[in-house]
């Protein structure tokens, strides 16, 4: 044992850290070729996300990259980011809505291999594809849920919870589903503040903003509210409903209110659309996940321990030695000093 040790102290390099550390870098660099990968378990997201195509939908008030945009073009922007954040071997389907019902553009499929479609078919989304131009939002969530029930999936619906017409006196139509069967988030996209809606003509061309006379302003269908009687110009015949009153319908806002109680009803989530980091983190919290095992590597770990130990002893180490040098000693002399003595004797030798 004593002949070992003294062999090794003859060796300089084994007493010394930077051998060690460059050893040990190396035996980490050569396990992290051989290492196999690992199956590990992780959630993924089957998710159908339907967007809301309507006029008011492209009521410019949302502040994106230091622009003003219309609600449509901030999903457009927003979304990619969001399907790329979500784990490999998630499934995103796209569908739209317009008028009372909603439209599959193509069922849930991996969104890693087919991200570049989904980006496409995100990016060609555009009003022109509406087939009516009325909103009823609460019937179009209901048929997005019980569609979205038939695919096993996750809902999304992006909406600025516009009804056009508005909801009649009685408020919206009951909900024949289970709530809370199917998970998932109404997201809102909007501000807050009344902002006009611009107006096209039938070949797509802008022609200005709607006005009070261009949209209905109350619900005239069905039965007259209790208090029409009390309006200006009430027939119980002819004119049931009284003189129409002022409102703002022309006007584009996010309905917050109303899609949180579309949300209580049915059993789903509300979150304003903010940013695709925020939408992750919502959906992640709301939505049913779905469990898969892939072989992960880990490859990438024992390299960056490697070069821990490099930035140890290329950085770290000389930096340590180089303030141990300049260190007083303990008697009050600088360790470089040279003893006086010695001094004397080489001016002796010149």
């Amino acid at each position: 044992m004593s002949m070992n040790m003294s062999w090794l102290a003859r060796r300089p390099a084994f007493r010394d850290l930077r051998f060690w550390l460059i050893a040990l870098s190396l035996v980490v660099v050569l396990a992290s070729l051989l290492v196999p990968k690992v199956k590990l378990t992780r959630d993924v997201y089957d998710i159908m996300a339907f967007i809301d195509i309507s006029m008011s939908m492209n009521t410019r008030d949302i502040d994106l990259y230091g622009q003003t945009v219309s609600r449509l073009d901030a999903i457009k922007a927003i979304l990619p980011q969001f399907v790329a954040g979500l784990p490999c071997q998630s499934r995103f389907g796209l569908g739209i809505f317009s008028e009372r019902r909603v439209f599959v553009l193509y069922r849930p499929m991996e969104e890693c291999e087919n991200f570049a479609s989904i980006d496409a078919s995100v990016e060609s989304l555009d009003w022109r594809m509406a087939w009516e131009a009325d909103s009823y939002v609460t019937k179009g969530v209901h048929a997005a849920i019980e569609l979205t029930d038939r695919l096993d999936a996750n809902l999304i619906f992006f909406t600025d919870g516009h009804e056009a017409p508005p909801l009649p006196f009685t408020g919206m139509d009951p909900f024949e589903g289970k709530p809370g069967e199917v998970r998932g988030l109404l997201v809102g996209v909007g501000g807050r503040e009344l902002t006009p809606i611009p107006k096209f003509d039938d070949d797509g061309n802008e022609v200005g903003v709607y006005g009070p006379e261009d949209v209905l302003q109350e619900s005239r269908f069905g039965l007259a509210p209790p208090t029409a009687k009390e309006r200006p110009g009430y027939h119980p015949r002819n004119n049931p409903f009284g003189d129409m009153k002022e409102g703002n319908e022309h006007l584009g806002q996010l309905k917050e209110e109303h899609l949180k109680a579309l949300a209580a009803q049915t059993g789903l989530d509300y979150a304003p659309m903010t940013s695709a980091s925020a939408l992750l983190q919502e959906m992640e919290r709301t939505s049913q996940p779905r469990q898969v095992v892939v072989a992960t590597d880990i490859r990438p770990y024992p390299a960056a321990f490697a070069l821990l130990l490099l930035v140890l002893l290329y950085g770290i180490v000389p930096l340590r030695e180089r303030f141990t040098r300049k260190a007083p000693a303990s008697n009050g002399h600088s360790v470089n000093a040279i003893p006086k003595t010695r001094m004397k004797e080489g001016f002796a030798c010149l």
